[in-house]
């Protein structure tokens, strides 16, 4: 996970943060102003800080307080779409950053009324298999795209005019200011770029497809190693006031760099800014629901933590309270929405199933802030493959979506497709969700007016959906509570008794004695079948 501090540092800097381009409103200046640089530069640094001490803080805490080893830290893609589509490239977005910032700190709290309500969880099962699988999917495919473009990439395409983006790869000195791009004889010339590609990308590829531990972390790390010199054609350090501020900085090695540009900044004004407001709020809680939740319920049935007949796991409650208050602090170091991580199952594959694995992981976090130069070092070139590998392992989510019937794959393809081609994953899930509504809701209606004689022909293929999810609304965990339990967060014996016995008795596909399972097709109506059409098999 080391990846994320500098990753993240990149992606949410590229903002601008509290930083004001001047002459203010005039875009184009943005990148050639000295003054504005040095202060995005301050700002990058507050970012590597701020990073490192939130994954440390809301991961010990996790291991701690859960007994879970899950790690968290700011999350990719909800970074990106921070920076990109909140905030905007050097502010330039739907509302400033401290505003975001705000929107964070509340979604936190209403994260963790929606925890304490049951709300979170219910949500999270309940939404339809397919958006969610491809929410998944879109995400991948937004952090591509950003990992491949110029701000916090590689710099292989670009936006165009005539076409809606293009073929780029040419040295900043090539590049149109206006409109960023490319000529054609300078397309694929850029060193860096190709640095990145085989450096950062080829071989951390091949290092994981050998399954060596932190391929990732050395695929970055090279590529800076070879940035680093400054008499070169890849240097991240240019002969310039900007440069040298930043090889000063480089040179120190080991040193704390306090927060300065973005600690405890919410602007909480936010009358010029409702709609905007409200559009980032809604899409930090609704990702935060699939993302977080979803991958918590991962690590924890990873990590054999799972109640199969409630859908909970031991520790859940007091999980999610760390999740949602990490959030909230995370906002006052002004950084994304903080997140739970899937490389938590590294952990979790070598053995790791109690928090002390989430312990010690915070403490190599807390050790890392003090190797801020080393980190506020690392070019953007250096992990734009990074976020094209990222992307293509949360891509593989789309092979489990019911493709077969058009109610669930259109809107799962229109979630997938509509994000990166609108840079916004709320645009994405917006369509997503309101294609599902219109198709599914006009299909049901064309079906009860009808009688049931009109109905598509392979409607029985299509996902089920139903408001009721197994376990209920209210987490067991409040029902234990509200029994007077004064151990509540942890399950009922006879309920981990009981789990334990299914688990046992479910061994290499056997079912245990009264469950029941869809009958196959041809198999004999005899008297092992229920009334309900289901077959019973017994437990041998």
């Amino acid at each position: 996970m080391a990846y994320i501090i500098s990753v993240n540092s990149n992606i949410t800097s590229d903002s601008g943060g509290t930083c004001v381009c001047p002459p203010e409103g005039l875009k184009d200046h943005c990148n050639t102003n000295e003054e504005y640089l040095m202060c995005v530069q301050e700002v990058h640094r507050d970012m590597v800080t701020a990073t490192a001490a939130m994954a440390a803080l809301s991961t010990f805490c996790m291991g701690f307080f859960a007994n879970l080893p899950v790690a968290l830290a700011p999350g990719m893609g909800l970074n990106a779409y921070f920076a990109y589509t909140v905030v905007g490239k050097h502010g330039f977005g739907l509302i400033p950053y401290r505003v975001a910032l705000t929107a964070v700190f509340v979604e936190g709290w209403v994260f963790l009324g929606l925890t304490v309500l049951g709300i979170r969880q219910w949500l999270a099962r309940a939404l339809p298999a397919s958006i969610k699988l491809a929410t998944g999917t879109g995400i991948g495919l937004y952090l591509t795209l950003i990992g491949l473009t110029y701000s916090a990439g590689i710099g292989l395409v670009t936006g165009a005019s005539d076409t809606p983006i293009e073929l780029a790869g040419c040295a900043s000195a090539f590049q149109d200011p206006e409109t960023g791009l490319c000529p054609d004889s300078a397309k694929m010339r850029n060193p860096t770029m190709w640095i990145g590609i085989f450096c950062g990308g080829v071989l951390t590829a091949i290092l994981m497809m050998y399954r060596v531990k932190g391929a990732v972390i050395m695929g970055i790390l090279l590529v800076s190693i070879i940035s680093w010199p400054r008499p070169t054609p890849v240097t991240y350090f240019p002969h310039t006031e900007l440069g040298n501020s930043m090889f000063d900085f480089f040179k120190q090695v080991v040193t704390f760099h306090p927060i300065r540009k973005s600690l405890a900044v919410q602007e909480w004004d936010i009358s010029g800014h409702g709609g905007q407001f409200g559009l980032a709020f809604i899409t930090f809680l609704y990702v935060d629901i699939l993302d977080t939740t979803g991958t918590l319920y991962s690590m924890a049935r990873f990590c054999g933590a799972i109640d199969e007949r409630t859908q909970d796991f031991e520790g859940s409650a007091t999980a999610y309270l760390v999740d949602a208050i990490s959030i909230s602090v995370g906002s006052c170091l002004g950084v994304p929405p903080v997140t739970a991580f899937v490389e938590s199952g590294a952990g979790i594959s070598e053995g790791g199933k109690t928090g002390l694995t989430s312990c010690v992981t915070g403490l190599c976090f807390f050790i890392a802030v003090f190797f801020a130069p080393i980190f506020a070092s690392i070019p953007p070139w250096a992990t734009g493959c990074t976020l094209v590998l990222v992307g293509s392992m949360m891509a593989k989510a789309a092979a489990e979506i019911n493709w077969r019937y058009y109610g669930d794959a259109i809107p799962a393809f229109l979630t997938i497709a509509i994000m990166p081609f609108t840079y916004s994953i709320a645009y994405g899930l917006i369509a997503g969700i309101m294609s599902y509504i219109t198709l599914n809701v006009i299909v049901w209606i064309i079906e009860k007016a009808s009688c049931g004689r009109l109905t598509p022909p392979n409607k029985d293929e299509s996902d089920p959906w139903t408001y009721k999810v197994p376990g209920g609304v209210i987490p067991p965990w409040v029902k234990r509570a509200a029994h007077g339990k004064k151990d509540f967060w942890r399950p009922d014996e006879e309920s981990s008794i009981e789990s334990s016995s299914k688990e046992d008795m479910t061994e290499h596909g056997k079912m245990p004695l009264g469950v029941a399972r869809p009958q196959s097709q041809g198999d004999p109506v005899g008297p092992e079948q229920d009334n309900n059409g289901f077959s019973v098999e017994k437990h041998r």
